[in-house]
């Protein structure tokens, strides 16, 4: 059948229109070869614009469209949908950006209409060889699995079991509660981080749906949306989970102290241990790098005091496999070690600590019982909170961490409510943004806190006047004065960035899932698909993509449980039609398309030495057709003829 060809050009209000001259470029496409009708409409993407394709299609007979509008990723699938509801397939649609490509990198209009007028002609060029392809559906597996039991892990698998679907909600610690556990309290209302964690953490563990795989971590992760496995490690306790009864006796009698992970090493703990009291589960585990008995062979004193007899030295690590329909990452971040701001003195100079380290001091669980105090044991009259720590620095992170502001003037508050002392806030800008923010900072104002704009150039503990003498010194320019000045404290905070996880690579890998200029995992879209991945079925949520704040983190988590619940609800999803294919006649066996395939989405047949391609798992992004030596791999929508001839369209 001869194409017959529509073309159509946005105004997208003033986007396009205010650089492109649209109505020029609908006259150039209308003498283009196999061009029925050409339009041009102020927003294209509205129901009337998608009508006017609907209605052409039936009226004129068009078997090929073409929309010049903007980027394929925002509204590709919203013309191919109005073509398939004419009766068109989707795959006889091509688009041209010409509001990225033309009227946003130019303010000459004359480069910019002939532009686009080159990009319309090369997709009229490649759309004339397009050829329909059938969409594809695979079965959903209800179950789900949420990677990281932070809150933001907890939130997610709460939603999804609430509906009555089982969830696998594994973490890595020996339990759920991640970094929001250590805080004391969460600002702008100031409630208690436990009162608020804690239930939930303790529902999630009781939960009828949800399966928690604490000390436990992701091996392998194979399959395709719908249709995952995952092999999964459970690590060895040490204790039979089973016959434990939480009853702490083991920790007790156990004669070996260790630096305390969950106190940021400001305390200790046992060999055996459970991180927190609120812990959940509440089953101990023993620590193999610091037990005696795993050093030396001798002790066992945890053994025989345990009238459960739950300690078992004999166990072993255990490997389970899960198939799910669908995952989400929740790992967390972890928080910036400014050892290597070496100005700033941390872990050279007595009383400089960080924001962490701040958190479990003044919580009234943690090492002090809620004391702020010197290395002395005394109490602090003068404490600096500096911002902007590892964030907001080309030598670090160049992006903010968003709570930074928020949580240095709650640390304020709480030393003004534990002490006497004179608080001094170090800032670049405020950035208090969020619902109740503002009303919280002119609150610490008004308890008297100060703040001083300038980021110190130096913590020293060389004194210039008896007054300075065991003092920590800060220099640095008030940026509001105009001056430079010194002030001495006895306490300096640090209020350090989040970053990503010391293993986010490993994770991105395993998953699939890309990262960001910044480190942190990569959404689809920012605005339109903020928890999606370009993997289909992997969803994201939490600092895992991105600093945040607890309301964020939650709000993301419960948008990353409705995607997922989206698809099972659905209970089938629609995979992609434009795949690579291998022509085994050709294929060498070589395996190169394997090796570059980033979606594992390639295997090799030992039996008939060829490849072939998973078309489930398989993203149409074409490495493996570049890498192909014997160009036996072709990929539908993207063959040669219909390049070629895109290229040959730039031209005209």
């Amino acid at each position: 059948m001869k194409p017959r060809i529509g073309v159509y050009t946005c105004h997208c209000g003033s986007n396009i229109a205010g650089t492109v001259d649209c109505e020029a470029v609908t006259r150039f496409a209308q003498g283009l070869n196999s061009v029925v009708i050409a339009r041009d409409y102020k927003f294209m993407c509205s129901e009337p614009g998608q009508n006017l394709i609907k209605d052409d299609i039936r009226d004129f007979g068009l078997n090929r469209v073409v929309v010049a509008s903007c980027s394929p990723t925002m509204h590709e699938p919203t013309f191919r949908r109005a073509c398939q509801e004419a009766g068109l397939n989707p795959y006889l649609f091509e688009m041209a950006n010409i509001r990225d490509q033309c009227s946003w990198v130019t303010e000459d209009k004359q480069q910019a209409t002939e532009k686009a007028r080159a990009l319309v002609s090369a997709a009229v060029s490649r759309v004339y060889y397009h050829q329909p392809l059938e969409s594809r559906e695979v079965p959903v597996n209800p179950d789900v699995m949420v990677v990281g039991g932070g809150i933001a892990g907890i939130q997610a698998a709460l939603k999804i079991a609430d509906s009555e679907h089982r969830v696998y909600l594994v973490e890595r610690s020996p339990s759920i509660g991640g970094h929001m556990a250590q805080l004391d309290k969460t600002f702008p209302t100031l409630d208690c981080s436990a009162c608020i964690l804690t239930p939930k953490m303790t529902t999630a563990g009781s939960h009828p749906y949800i399966e928690l795989m604490t000390y436990s971590e992701v091996e392998e992760v194979s399959g395709f949306v719908g249709n995952f496995k995952a092999k999964i490690k459970k690590k060895a306790r040490y204790v039979d989970a089973d016959r434990c009864t939480g009853c702490g006796v083991c920790q007790a009698k156990c004669p070996y102290k260790v630096p305390n992970e969950f106190e940021v090493g400001l305390g200790n703990r046992k060999a055996i241990y459970t991180p927190f009291p609120q812990a959940v589960p509440n089953i101990p585990v023993i620590d193999t790098e610091h037990c005696a008995y795993f050093l030396k062979g001798k002790c066992r004193a945890c053994e025989k005091f345990c009238e459960a007899e739950a300690i078992n030295f004999e166990q072993e690590d255990e490997f389970v496999e899960i198939e799910v329909g669908s995952i989400i990452v929740t790992t967390g971040f972890k928080v910036f070690d400014p050892t290597p701001l070496y100005q700033y003195g941390y872990g050279r100079l007595d009383n400089v600590i960080t924001s962490l380290e701040f958190e479990r001091m003044i919580n009234s669980a943690g090492p002090t019982e809620g004391e702020l105090m010197l290395k002395d044991g005394s109490t602090p009259k003068r404490v600096a909170i500096i911002h902007c720590v590892g964030s907001r620095d080309i030598k670090y992170h160049e992006y903010c961490s968003r709570v930074c502001c928020m949580y240095s003037m709650k640390f304020a508050h709480l030393i003004k409510e534990h002490t006497e002392a004179e608080v001094y806030e170090f800032y670049i800008d405020i950035r208090s943004f969020g619902k109740g923010f503002e009303e919280f900072y002119n609150r610490v104002l008004n308890e008297g806190t100060t703040f001083i704009r300038g980021r110190p150039a130096e913590i020293t503990d060389v004194a210039e006047t008896p007054e300075e003498e065991g003092k920590l010194i800060i220099q640095f320019e008030d940026t509001l004065l105009g001056r430079q000045r010194r002030l001495a404290v006895d306490m300096a905070i640090l209020s350090c960035a989040l970053e990503p996880q010391s293993d986010v690579e490993a994770v991105a890998r395993l998953f699939n899932i890309s990262r960001s200029a910044d480190g942190f995992f990569l959404e689809r879209h920012p605005k339109l698909d903020p928890v999606a991945t370009m993997t289909d079925g992997i969803f994201i949520a939490g600092c895992a993509q991105g600093p945040k704040d607890i309301p964020d983190t939650v709000a993301q988590a419960s948008a990353a449980a409705a995607e997922a619940m989206a698809m099972i609800s659905r209970g089938r999803v629609e995979i992609e039609s434009a795949t690579a294919i291998i022509d085994e006649r050709i294929c060498s066996g070589c395996r190169a398309c394997e090796r570059v395939c980033p979606f594992s989405a390639i295997s090799f047949d030992e039996e008939k030495a060829v490849c072939r391609v998973n078309e489930a798992l398989c993203k149409g992004c074409g490495a493996c057709v570049g890498g192909c030596p014997s160009d036996a791999v072709s990929l539908k929508h993207f063959t040669n003829e219909q390049i070629v001839a895109q290229m040959e369209g730039l031209l005209v």
